[in-house]
């Protein structure tokens, strides 16, 4: 086993168990714990679809290949096994013990059906009567023909039945348009009843004549670890539609009972669905705690919640003022979710209805459901303006959406483009054409995040906004390389992804490591979702032993062991974890002095540096830069949410000297913004309307 590097996927698990620690702080809101006790269980079953479904094919095809710590795909999924199931068994105890009492004692209760009151137990015959019975329908299973198909991440009940001396079994698939709480009356209390717990109540009335033997809920979690298969598909579009179908009947990757599920029973369902005993998972609490996102987000119960933090006019952008007008007056960087992210919409909407505008050429990897921006494209192309949209139809669990986009787009006269054969396209570009006084003038666009109004109330994101010309004539290029046959080039300030990000980097961080051969003082700074590339986690070991002082700050995984002496004693790894998913992804390097600073779509991770369409872009402008490196230095600065890594891989609270002011990134970012724009208040109170929350809410 390499001990340079942690595996890969026990890091991401790692991650997992620092969304679930938030769970169990009894600082945080008590709704806000049961939400990243959804959360984990989400990520979990995205775990298990993606990586794990991959991992088993692996191990299934006797496959010899090892990941960059040595391990081989069965070890890994020894391993994975080991650590999940004691995540279960934190996630089942933060529940029972500690969420489901404490909500309890705020009028939040989930009923068993043995505790409903007579009134209680009338209003859940109506509803089954009413709403459920008749959208229900249960499959018999004989042994002798092929098992149904069950659909992935959904409750079902496996029943066990018998007339007579004739045992039977079925199963009834709980749909996916049914609630998963059912209120229940009660004058004393907010009570609910499980769907699951409803029906199993009144399961006779499905199958008269039979009596109920076991009546048990299950899920199955089905591999999405399948790509299109793009030379063999006639085109891009046919290729991911067929990637949906074979999702739905995919291999099974685990099966999860609940805890009252007999052994016999089990063994049966696992030997049908051919799933290992190490992917049989059993849950004390309840089935899909990411159905606990319901609750957690309920409106009625806003005292148990984050105090609002509403996003901030920027103080750069003048809401009297056009967009156009507000980039030419300077370059723009904004904050997100800190700051709204409807200067973006609107430079997207305004160059829709401009009449200077001539094109709009954008790339869109996910969008909202009702997106304001898709409209405005729409409108653009009715209006006559050339409109290029690359939509990525390979954006993972968005495919769906993104084909029903495309097509809408092609119709109201837009030029779609379905991604980039080979790759997916992630990077974050527009690019408007506008005529102008003294010809055309491009204006752009880059960010971390993507073009989604509603995620960027929720991810921390970075967006850049400029006219300037080098970067409109590497934006140019960029689209006409990814839309057309042009060659790809050698520009003059971008950083794409496969053909220079990775060398970029790999050169400014060689700089930083020759200044410090040479006595000078050096830095990296760096911000990232997760660092797995070998080839940049190598770089930065071999910087570290050059004497350069690195710090990063990745949010998830993290395959680089820091703190090695003789190896990375130079190099400090912390992550947060908090209310917002921190996505933005920022590099410094101190240069000599004249720090270098980018914004990228990219993270240190071969899929993105080889297999996707990303871009590296600096930041030039004075001030813009300024206030990135604030933001950055913020990150390193938090000494309550981060948590830091240890060469052991273990995770801990970063540890200050008592004198050491306290720090929580996300709440001095939106402190500072606000002083901002309460400072602009006062000076233009007229003309100047922020958007402010009402009173002090941090």
């Amino acid at each position: 086993m390499d001990t340079r590097y942690f595996n890969r996927e026990l890091s991401w698990l790692e991650f997992n168990q620092r969304v679930l620690d938030l769970a169990f702080s009894e600082e945080l809101p008590l709704l806000e714990r049961l939400k990243f006790l959804a959360i984990t269980a989400s990520n979990l079953d995205e775990f298990f679809q993606v990586r794990v479904g991959g991992l088993q094919a692996l191990a299934r095809s006797n496959s010899t290949w090892k990941d960059a710590s040595g391990l081989s795909s069965t070890a890994q999924l020894g391993l994975i096994g080991e650590r999940v199931t004691h995540m279960l068994e934190s996630m089942d105890l933060c529940y029972m013990e500690q969420l489901a009492p404490a909500l309890k004692q705020t009028g939040i209760r989930l009923l068993k059906p043995d505790q409903l009151n007579a009134t209680q137990r009338e209003h859940a015959r109506d509803v089954f009567e009413k709403e459920l019975k008749p959208v229900l329908s249960p499959i018999a299973v004989h042994d002798d023909e092929a098992f149904p198909v069950l659909q992935g991440l959904r409750l079902h009940l496996l029943l066990k039945v018998q007339r007579d001396t004739e045992a039977a079994f079925a199963v009834l698939p709980l749909g996916s348009q049914t609630h998963r709480f059912y209120a229940m009356p009660d004058e004393e209390a907010n009570s609910f009843l499980l769907l699951e717990d409803l029906v199993s109540m009144h399961i006779d009335q499905l199958f008269l004549g039979y009596r109920i033997k076991e009546c048990l809920p299950f899920r199955v979690t089905r591999s999405a670890d399948m790509a299109v298969r793009e030379k063999e598909a006639p085109d891009l579009l046919t290729g991911m539609r067929q990637v949906l179908k074979a999702r739905k009947i995919s291999e099974y990757v685990r099966v999860e009972f609940s805890a009252e599920a007999g052994p016999t029973t089990k063994t049966w369902l696992r030997k049908r669905l051919a799933v290992r005993d190490r992917d049989v998972h059993v849950t004390q609490a309840l089935l899909q705690m990411r159905d606990l996102m319901e609750p957690a987000t309920a409106s009625d119960h806003s005292q148990l919640q984050y105090k609002p933090m509403p996003p901030l006019q920027p103080v750069s952008v003048d809401p009297g003022t056009s967009m156009f007008e507000a980039i030419t007056h300077g370059d723009l960087l904004l904050c997100h979710p800190y700051e709204s992210y409807s200067p973006v919409v609107r430079f997207v909407e305004e160059a829709a209805d401009d009449p200077d505008v001539l094109a709009i050429k954008q790339i869109l990897y996910r969008t909202s459901r009702n997106s304001p921006i898709v409209r405005a494209l729409s409108r653009a192309a009715a209006q006559g303006k050339y409109v290029t949209a690359l939509v990525e139809l390979k954006a993972r669990f968005d495919e769906a959406r993104n084909i029903d986009w495309a097509q809408r787009l092609a119709q109201d006269g837009v030029h779609v483009v379905y991604g980039v054969k080979g790759y997916k396209t992630h990077a974050k570009i527009c690019l408007v054409s506008r005529r102008e006084g003294d010809g055309v003038r491009r204006y752009m666009h880059f960010g971390t995040g993507n073009y989604n109004e509603q995620t960027a109330q929720l991810y921390s994101d970075i967006s850049y906004m400029t006219c300037d010309d080098e970067l409109a004539l590497d934006a140019t290029d960029f689209f006409n390389a990814i839309t057309g046959y042009s060659e790809p080039t050698e520009y003059m300030h971008l950083a794409p992804a496969p053909a220079q990000l990775r060398d970029r980097l790999l050169e400014l961080i060689s700089a930083e490591a020759e200044r410090a051969r040479q006595g000078q003082a050096t830095r990296i700074l760096a911000k990232v979702n997760s660092l797995v590339d070998p080839q940049l986690i190598e770089a930065l070991y071999e910087a570290s032993q050059a004497g350069v002082q690195i710090q990063l700050n990745v949010r998830g995984i993290c395959c680089l062991r820091p703190g090695v002496t003789g190896m990375s004693e130079n190099i400090r790894v912390t992550s947060i974890v908090g209310r917002y998913l921190e996505h933005a992804r920022i590099i410094c390097f101190h240069n000599g002095g004249r720090e270098l600073l980018f914004i990228s779509s990219a993270d240190w991770m071969p899929r993105n540096l080889d297999k996707r369409i990303e871009l590296l872009v600096p930041v030039e402008d004075k001030k813009c830069r300024k206030r990135l490196l604030g933001i950055l230095q913020t990150y390193f600065a938090d000494n309550e949410d981060a948590r830091e890594l240890h060469e052991d891989g273990s995770w801990s609270a970063v540890i200050q000297a008592e004198d050491v002011p306290r720090v929580q990134a996300q709440r001095a970012l939106y402190k500072t913004i606000r002083r901002e724009v309460q400072k602009l208040e006062r000076l233009r109170p007229t003309t100047f309307e922020p958007h402010l929350p009402p009173g002090e809410l941090l």
